[in-house]
């Protein structure tokens, strides 16, 4: 291999090794570490164009090792599985700044794998595998021409931190991933505690200088060790074709898609898309593609024309209006918590259920996180957008939305002592026409308040657009993008947050970039309409109710010694599976001694607590019990004072009188109060129920005396 070529980045090295005989049979392998974390990418291209689609096939697969943390896969294979929803995630997190960067017109398959093979956890392996990937790819034979860089931003005390540590990320307000190109920002993926905006803006401008290095660094690579890079066969339009459909279809095209209301545009686009086959299916019969492309771009150039020369939205709105909104809550019957948000033809409907500690999610993973109390999932069935298709499990774009809404929320949420519940929502979208992901987050903040959850502030998101000209002379920054604007603009622009700032950011473009300007307007167009949001939000429920709802379960904590949690667990598990048999509770036991118990019914909750506490209390010399005989002797009768705590009552001290026979004073059952007398070496308790009499007769003694004082 060559020589490691290292680069310092935030105290620690970068370094990058490759080479002929590293993974020879690949179009680029290399290793990219940070720390002593390190990731093997692998690039590699189909040598033709792929025949008959209208996309770029590019793949990219993160694919974690467990051995990368010294793990052994949990479950009964013992060998890695589908990849997690932080693999597909981070898969995400690549493909998107790399996809606009290839040519226009490429159809060749691209795939790019990324396997994380060491983590240490001060250095995320899913940041530096957006580095190797535009690295290899710069270094490999395929048309990719643009160097790209990640790198993630931290808030300690008002201060920006470059790659922040493992401890630093403890303390960090914001969780800020910029990726961006020598010239301008590509993808910005955001999650914060409530960050002002001008605080996410100088952030998103620290990260996008804190890149520069780091681009600079895979140029030299590329110059020294670079590939021959191929020619593209670039996809293009057949002329004869495109220029008669052009004549044909512009101006009905046009027509159709000035028609503001969806129903009806849509009725008049498929019009014109029918008599456009009708004239030209037969004469070209072999360039059916060609004649749905030219619509599609008939149609995309109608829309951006509109925009940005005419000022005007295909529905007629304003650029900074939002579309009609409405909210509801207790949709519902039997759920925790539900809650109805729409926005134009975009619907969300998230339900809210609350579970017991040990409903939380467990995470086989690379990562720290090894479980997990919020949950949300998002669903998008086909029903949605008025389409027939298989219902099948979620997707990437489903795992992605979901994680987005959840990344938004979790700053809001209680912690456990406050609120000592797992936490699921569940978004189902009802009606789609445009950025539902942000219609589940108020969906969401809505079933959390039904559901007595007492989060921090509601919390609403909105998405964003830009349209451009080809030189990018003109940017039009729009509100709440629906779905044909979307279709044909240039960048899905998502901010969700509070009243008091910003909790997650995502952004996409279909650009080289997005400039300053344009990140700046964006974020603070977003505030307005988030704000105006909240309020129609805020008439549908203004703080979260003050109970949980009756079908959800109550949830008691009370804390005991960690020394005593063998004791309430028993041998086996005997003495917990017990308590949960006679009560129907559910019980949690954390190694801090801290005890989750819940039941439907607060009258259960409360007998299993009296359980553990007795299990777990200690027994004091001097003390009186009520206790229960368990065994009767002829020296005297056994009795529990406390749950698996019993001592002796010896016959000379079962009564004031002398006792002959000890079944003439209590049998098995019997519920009587005696005093603890003597602990012994051997920890066995000695009782006297004689003292526990003389205790009494002293203390009504007293209280006489008292009385007749207070009486004269």
């Amino acid at each position: 291999m060559h020589p490691k070529r290292e680069l310092l980045v935030a105290g620690r090295k970068i370094g990058v090794e490759f080479g002929e005989n590293l993974g020879m049979l690949s179009d680029t392998a290399l290793f990219m570490s940070y720390g002593e974390t390190v990731v093997l990418l692998n690039t590699n291209a189909s040598e033709k164009p792929r025949d008959g689609i209208d996309f770029f096939p590019l793949s990219v697969d993160y694919e974690e090792r467990m051995y990368s943390v010294g793990k052994i896969p949990g479950g009964f294979i013992k060998r890695e599985g589908r990849p997690t929803e932080k693999a597909i995630l981070h898969g995400r997190a690549i493909d998107r700044p790399l996809r606009p960067l290839f040519p226009k017109g490429y159809r060749n398959d691209v795939q790019v794998i990324a396997t994380v093979m060491s983590v240490e956890t001060d250095n995320l392996p899913e940041i530096l595998a957006i580095n190797a990937a535009s690295t290899a790819l710069l270094l490999s034979s395929v048309p990719y021409t643009t160097p790209l860089a990640a790198v993630q931003v931290g808030l300690i005390d008002g201060e920006f931190v470059l790659n922040p540590t493992s401890a630093e990320r403890e303390q960090s307000k914001m969780f800020l991933t910029v990726c961006a190109t020598e010239e301008k920002v590509m993808m910005i993926e955001a999650g914060a505690q409530e960050i002002d905006e001008e605080t996410m803006i100088r952030g998103i401008n620290y990260g996008f200088d804190a890149c520069q290095p780091i681009i600079n660094f895979q140029k030299e690579l590329w110059a020294e060790f670079g590939k021959e890079k191929k020619v593209p066969v670039l996809y293009t339009l057949n002329e004869e074709v495109e220029t008669a459909v052009r004549a044909f279809a512009t101006e009905p095209m046009k027509a159709a898609m000035h028609i503001a209301d969806k129903e009806e545009r849509a009725k008049g686009i498929d019009a014109v898309k029918a008599s456009v086959s009708a004239e030209f299916s037969e004469k070209f019969p072999e360039k059916k593609y060609d004649i749905s492309e030219t619509l599609y771009n008939i149609q995309k150039e109608v829309v951006r024309d509109m925009l940005i020369f005419e000022k005007k939205r295909v529905d007629g709105r304003r650029f900074d209006e939002i579309r009609p909104l409405a909210a509801d809550v207790s949709i519902l019957p039997r759920t925790h918590g539900s809650g109805l948000f729409t926005r134009g033809n975009t619907q969300v409907l998230a339900v809210a259920t609350l579970g017991a500690i040990g409903d939380e999610q467990i995470l086989d993973g690379v990562g720290q996180e090894e479980s997990k109390r919020f949950i949300h999932h998002y669903n998008f069935p086909s029903y949605s957008v008025g389409e027939t298709r298989p219902m099948r499990g979620p997707g990437r774009r489903e795992i992605g939305h979901g994680a987005l809404a959840e990344k938004a929320l979790e700053p809001l949420i209680p912690d456990e002592e406050t609120f000592p519940y797992t936490i699921r929502l569940v978004s189902e979208v009802l009606s789609s026409n445009g950025s539902t992901s942000q219609a589940s987050v108020c969906a969401s903040t809505l079933a959390l308040q039904d559901a007595g959850v007492p989060i921090k502030r509601p919390c609403a998101g909105i998405a964003m657009g830009l349209f451009t000209t080809d030189d990018l002379a003109l940017e039009e920054v729009i509100t709440d993008i629906q779905g044909v604007e979307d279709f044909f603009g240039d960048m899905d622009f998502k901010v969700a947050g509070t009243t008091e700032g910003i909790t997650a950011i995502q952004v996409d473009t279909k650009l080289h970039g997005l400039s300053e300007y344009c990140i700046r307007t964006a974020i603070e167009k977003a505030k307005t309409a988030r704000l105006e949001i909240l309020k129609v939000m805020e008439g549908a429920i203004k703080e979260s109710r003050p109970e949980v709802s009756k079908y959800a379960p109550k949830i008691f904590i009370i804390r005991i010694d960690p020394e005593k949690i063998r004791d309430v667990i028993g041998s086996g598990g005997k003495t917990i599976n017990k308590i949960i048999a006679e009560t129907g509770v559910k019980i949690d036991i954390e190694d801090d001694g801290k005890v989750f118990v819940g039941a439907q019914d607060i009258e259960k909750a409360k007998e299993a607590i009296r359980i553990i506490e007795g299990i777990t209390k200690d027994v004091v010399p001097g003390e009186l019990y009520l206790g229960k005989v368990t065994k009767i002797t002829t020296f005297g009768c056994f009795v529990e004072i406390l749950p698996n705590k019993e001592g002796l009552v010896h016959v000379s001290k079962l009564d004031l009188k002398r006792v002959e026979k000890v079944e003439d004073i209590v049998a098995v059952g019997d519920e009587i109060l005696v005093k603890v007398t003597e602990i012994d070496n051997q920890g066995r308790i000695n009782l006297s129920r004689r003292d526990a009499l003389h205790d009494l007769e002293k203390k009504e003694k007293e209280a006489k005396e008292k009385e007749a004082s207070e009486s004269k």
